[in-house]
């Protein structure tokens, strides 16, 4: 009996070894690669200056977290820019309020949400990624976090974004009933990878116009706005967030690239994927950007007009991305 027990164990124990062996096997592999060169790709226009500054930072040796936080911090103290920090369009009680995260090489991240009179909610989500074993603050005690560590209290309400937010009160009396301002709301996302190919990413908005008080989009939750997995590749979104959140877009991007996709045809999945679940809706943004670990990049949007800057070879550039 003991005999034959014993060939049933190592029986089931073999099978077990060859089944785990197979699914190992089938499982699609990250081709090795040479380190890549540094590269920094951010959305939109604004994307130039803010490349340049993160570049600055990767050229001196710095980290892809350092060049990222040093990036999008120029757009958010930008007071041209009204739909990123200082300058940005208030909710539609006159409030600005701002949504942030960033993730580095190692997995760690940090976010923030609905924050207001701070300057810089990037470095706010760091600090929660560095000094809390959180990963999201929100709201006023987002505000009293940022303060306590030294943080400025800071008027982010410019007099142009007021005077916009007057007309739009004054043509919307009634604003609860009626659906919010899309027009506005281009987030900065960014992506590098530093002279030690490590890659990490931040993204950062004052999200739609006259938005619902309280409304928090996709630039904020981490696998939605931002996604960074070292062994494989990053991505961000830029757009209609409630339709990124949807789809956990950015993490999407990255686990199709994880199974072989290039970053383009894994952006152009997750677009597809947003259009089959908004049929007849040609007025809806969402664009995607992505890297992989080899230091390739891809750009989809759902439409026309999407622009993202390239910095890589000693070159800063500004893309019309494919839609």
């Amino acid at each position: 009996m003991s005999s034959r027990r014993s060939f049933l164990e190592k029986s089931i124990l073999t099978a077990a070894g060859l089944m785990t062996t197979s699914r190992v096997s089938s499982l699609p592999k990250i081709p090795p690669t040479t380190q890549p060169s540094a590269l920094v790709i951010s959305t939109w226009n604004f994307g130039i200056p803010a490349n340049k500054a993160a570049m600055e930072v990767l050229q001196k040796g710095g980290s892809a977290l350092d060049a990222v936080e040093a990036g999008v911090m120029i757009v958010e103290a930008d007071p041209i820019s009204t739909s990123v920090g200082l300058g940005g369009f208030p909710d539609a009680e006159g409030d600005v309020t701002l949504d942030a995260s960033i993730m580095n090489h190692e997995g760690q991240c940090g976010a923030v949400a609905c924050l207001q009179h701070t300057l810089h909610p990037i470095s706010v989500a760091r600090a929660v990624m560095e000094r809390t074993s959180h990963v999201l603050l929100v709201g006023e005690k987002a505000r009293d976090f940022a303060h306590d560590l030294g943080f400025p209290k800071t008027n982010l309400l410019t007099k142009t974004a007021k005077t916009a937010w007057k007309e739009w009160k004054s043509n919307n009396p009634k604003w609860r009933q009626y659906s919010t301002d899309i027009s506005n709301h281009d987030t900065i996302g960014m992506l590098a990878i530093d002279q030690q190919g490590n890659l990490s990413g931040a993204c950062t908005t004052s999200g739609w116009a006259f938005k619902v008080p309280g409304r928090v989009g996709d630039s904020p939750i981490i696998g939605a706005g931002l996604y960074v997995d070292n062994e494989v590749g990053a991505a961000t979104a830029t757009g209609t967030g409630e339709e990124v959140i949807k789809i956990c877009g950015s993490f999407l991007i990255v686990e199709l690239m994880r199974q072989g996709y290039s970053p383009e045809e894994a952006c152009v999945e997750a677009i597809r994927r947003i259009k089959k679940r908004n049929p007849g809706k040609p007025e809806l943004f969402v664009g995607f950007l992505a890297i992989n670990k080899a230091g390739e990049h891809g750009a989809f949007a759902t439409k026309d007009g999407f622009e993202y800057a390239l910095f890589q070879h000693e070159e800063n550039k500004l893309f019309q991305g494919r839609y």
